[in-house]
């Protein structure tokens, strides 16, 4: 714009030194930026919000999805064509997302999901967005509502209008009891109260381990290599550098001794390793491998994607009938409720809570009647 009459009157020679400063800012930042660095036109192809892009792809890494992205975003666009091809915001975006991992999960098209739909336990945000509980989408439910839902009750109209009231003082004062805890915060009643199964998991981790808010993101997720530090802030001025330094040989008790520094000083302290399991009086190890459901039996069920056994609603021995809730699970704060194929006989339960399943891991063996 230099000899116009839009000339900005800026100096180049002034402004150059911001494109270092720039570069050098872009570095410091560069272990926080997602991979997502260019622009990305199939947007308008799956058409996910910019802000849950990221996080369902952290989400679909963390579910051992991560090498199969390109397949998420196009059953993304498959799972919202299923949904009625709906607005996509909180918590409808959720919804849709989940429905997109449990189809690359299982290895589902979008037309076997309309054919098997009957015998398939989706995530129970599918199951209840169709139930009408995040309210009514424009144009109404898809055909797929009766197969998804089946028996389950069906809400009209605004969910809230048909809520039963939620006693926050006596939700607070059960909490409390609970957890024996006096410091029960608003924000965990309304936690509690919006996320039950959520909430419980993290007051056990929570009671099991302290508060593990102080940790670095980081290091919460990923192991630190050895040697490597990190600085941990308690509390305003209160900080600790701890260092990793090394892994003790498994014992036959099924521990190690993990040695580190606190501050230089060495520290060992022993955990339980949940990766293998003691096998035998002679204290060997081996790894501990989870059966396999056959997918050419109908009454051998399998996890229906990668998560936790959070709970088992059935015990060896029960007549269950078809669709009846065999067990819940959870994984990155996406529940399924896993359901009876078929009516039969539970032959075998091969799970139990707490348990940490890969998807295709038997769950149960069902004896169809």
């Amino acid at each position: 714009m230099q000899n116009s009459d839009l000339d900005t009157g800026l100096e180049l020679t002034e402004i150059l030194p911001l494109m270092t400063y720039w570069e050098q800012v872009r570095g410091l930042y560069r272990p926080f930026e997602c991979s997502l660095r260019s622009g990305s036109s199939d947007v308008y192809l799956h058409e996910m919000p910019g802000g849950q892009y990221t996080n369902l792809k952290f989400q679909a890494a963390s579910l051992g999805l991560g090498d199969q992205w390109d397949k998420v975003k196009n059953s993304y666009a498959a799972a919202n064509r299923l949904m009625g091809d709906i607005v996509k915001v909180t918590p409808s975006s959720k919804v849709v997302g989940d429905m997109a991992q449990f189809m690359v999960s299982n290895n589902l098209t979008e037309e076997e999901v309309l054919e098997q739909a009957p015998q398939l336990s989706f995530p129970t945000s599918v199951v209840e967005y169709f139930q009408g509980y995040i309210g009514q989408p424009y144009g109404g439910f898809p055909a797929l509502q009766k197969d998804v839902v089946g028996e389950l009750p069906i809400i009209e109209g605004r969910p809230g209008a048909s809520m039963p009231d939620q006693n926050l003082r006596e939700l607070r004062r059960d909490l409390t009891e609970k957890y024996a805890n006096s410091t029960i915060r608003s924000t965990d009643v309304l936690s509690a109260a919006l996320y039950p199964a959520v909430f419980d998991t993290f007051q056990l981790k929570k009671t099991m381990y302290s508060d593990l808010a102080v940790l670095p993101t980081k290091s919460f997720l990923v192991p630190l290599d050895s040697d490597e530090e990190v600085e941990i802030q308690l509390e305003t001025g209160k900080s600790f550098v701890v260092t990793y330094k090394a892994l003790g040989e498994l014992k036959p008790n099924g521990f190690r001794d993990v040695f580190f520094e606190i501050n230089g000083i060495p520290r060992v302290v022993e955990v339980f390793d949940k990766t293998l399991q003691k096998a035998g009086a002679a204290g060997a190890s081996m790894a501990n491998v989870k059966e396999r459901a056959d997918p050419a039996v109908l009454g051998s069920v399998g996890a229906p994607m990668a998560g936790d056994v959070i709970e088992v609603k059935v015990k060896e021995g029960d007549n269950v009938e078809a669709g009846a809730p065999l067990l819940v699970m959870s994984a990155m704060k996406m529940e399924t409720t896993v359901a009876a194929p078929c009516s039969g006989h539970l032959q075998h339960l091969a799970v139990a809570t707490g348990d940490s399943l890969k998807a295709g891991d038997l769950v149960v063996m069902i004896e169809e009647s």
